[in-house]
């Protein structure tokens, strides 16, 4: 993997070629608020950016970041509706 040499000079980027920047525009985009508080933000004389994303605005387009690390996961496994019918016809089965 090459390192930028656009505006994250010496980290390694996925998107480096011999010939310059592949990433859409040429560069990567600074983060946006809803990044804010994450630890994949890099601070540089050109600015801030995400570590893992050339983009962040296109993670937070349709919902939450999936590397977003400022965030937790709210999901309760506890409170799953279970259907009464297929749970007793399990317990039938012997499983």
């Amino acid at each position: 993997m090459l390192e930028c040499e656009t505006v994250k000079k010496g980290t390694p980027c996925p998107f480096m070629t011999p010939k310059g920047c592949s990433f859409n525009g040429g560069s990567c985009r600074v983060i946006v608020e809803q990044c804010e508080g994450c630890a994949n933000i890099i601070e540089l004389p050109t600015g801030r950016y995400c570590r893992k994303c050339p983009d962040p605005s296109a993670k937070w387009r349709f919902g939450r970041c999936n590397m977003a690390t400022h965030i937790k996961n709210n999901n309760n496994k506890g409170s799953r509706h279970i259907n009464p019918l297929k749970a007793a016809k399990r317990k039938t089965k012997g499983r």
